[in-house]
């Protein structure tokens, strides 16, 4: 068609402002400009934009309205020119409206058609980033969370997964998911769906959803969390049910275990020995890195440091870290090495230190180019423990000065 447009002169109202091309499908903002729809939605809800690409405002309706007269005039100035091999458009296929999706919601509501409900909000969701925020801001989000929380009421199993699944492909906005951690009974429910849920699936989007969640969670409500919720973190982590669910139990313990009483909940779930056993067969660096940032939060606690030390490979595995995957990895385990040595830095610690080599690390670190504060912390541990090292073959303490 490009070059069709170099022969035949297009009218210019009939190209969209965005792709420069003939429009298929016009649609006008609320600014009162008309651009292609698939333009103007990749700008908006793929490239997340809320300003009109043309007059810079800002748009607070985000409904597109078809500019059914444009595009009549478009087909029919197509079909006059047909002769220059200037294709017609077809009529494109309407999209889903707020009105529906809200119909659809409604339905939920009832027993006999809450299934067939959800299957088709399931496939509205996956079908553009332009249907999750409809979705969102109709509020869909309300009566999802409604059939997750209502786990007395009747509703099937399989109806929650649906509305789970649903919920998390979303991808609500920070502000939609605040709105969320607020509903009553959420985070328990989603806590009983990776302990009791039957699929491996159900059991990944619970935590999934609850890691995009605690990201704008409440002070109160991170501090609030028991032990049984960590404990349902450390089986996920053990089942191993999918990589993108590790990343993600993963990432919500990092977020959640800046705080002390947090941590200590995780020791007591069983949160060290099971990084532990997963750094020994982990192949992956996103995923070491994730690990090592929990060790280094865990081990800022006294019980996190003693279970690291009575696991049988905690130091080796941490002292293999150390150049052994990636600068960030490095920086952590040295981090954790800290911690263990400056605050539970016994003399069995120490020998059990230069007997894995972890004190000829730790040397290694001043020799090489790596980070400022990575050197710092070796230093330290090196000058603090000097007298027990001193007489180790390793340690040439002139490097210290």
């Amino acid at each position: 068609m490009a070059d069709l447009e170099n022969e035949v002169e297009v009218p210019p109202f009939f190209l969209c402002p965005i792709s420069l091309e003939i429009m298929k499908d016009p649609v006008t903002l609320s600014t009162g400009i008309t651009y292609d729809r698939d333009s103007i939605e990749n700008w908006l809800f793929s490239r997340k934009n809320n300003v009109c690409p043309v007059t810079k405002q800002v748009i607070a309706d985000i409904d597109l309205i078809p500019n059914h007269t444009l595009r009549r005039l478009i087909q029919s100035w197509c079909t006059l020119n047909a002769s220059s091999g200037v294709e017609r458009y077809p009529t494109p296929r309407p999209p889903i409206s707020k009105t529906e999706i809200t119909k659809l919601l409604k339905d939920l509501n009832s027993p006999n058609h809450q299934m067939k409900g959800l299957t088709r909000l399931k496939s509205i969701v996956l079908e553009s980033e332009k249907n999750k925020r409809l979705m969102e801001s109709v509020g869909a989000a309300d009566y999802l969370s409604n059939i997750i929380t209502n786990i007395n009421s009747g509703i099937t199993s399989s109806s929650r997964d649906e509305a789970l699944y649903i919920l998390y492909h979303i991808q609500l906005s920070p502000t939609g998911l605040k709105t969320l951690g607020k509903t009553g009974g959420l985070f328990d429910a989603l806590t009983c769906v990776m302990q009791r849920a039957s699929s491996y699936e159900a059991r990944a989007y619970a935590v999934m959803l609850l890691k995009s969640m605690f990201v704008v969670a409440e002070p109160m409500q991170v501090t609030s969390l028991s032990v049984k919720f960590f404990k349902e973190l450390v089986n996920i982590l053990t089942d191993q049910i999918s990589e993108k669910a590790t990343k993600a139990t993963l990432k919500l313990l990092i977020s959640v275990c800046p705080w002390g009483r947090n941590r200590i909940k995780a020791v007591e779930a069983g949160i060290v020995s099971v990084l532990i056993d997963a750094l020994l067969d982990c192949s992956e660096k996103r995923v070491t890195e994730l690990i090592s940032m929990v060790l280094v939060q865990v081990c800022q606690a006294a019980d996190g440091r003693a279970e690291l030390l009575k696991h049988g490979g905690g130091l080796a595995v941490v002292s293999g870290m150390v150049f052994g995957v990636s600068p960030v990895a490095s920086e952590r385990a040295v981090r954790i090495l800290y911690s263990v040595a400056m605050f539970s830095g016994s003399g069995r610690v120490l020998q059990e230190m230069i007997e894995l080599g972890v004190v000829e690390k730790l040397v290694l670190v001043l020799q090489v180019d790596c980070g400022r504060k990575m050197k710092e912390k070796a230093r330290e541990i090196l000058k603090v423990h000097s007298r027990v090292w001193k007489k180790s073959h390793c340690v040439n303490y002139d490097i210290l000065i």
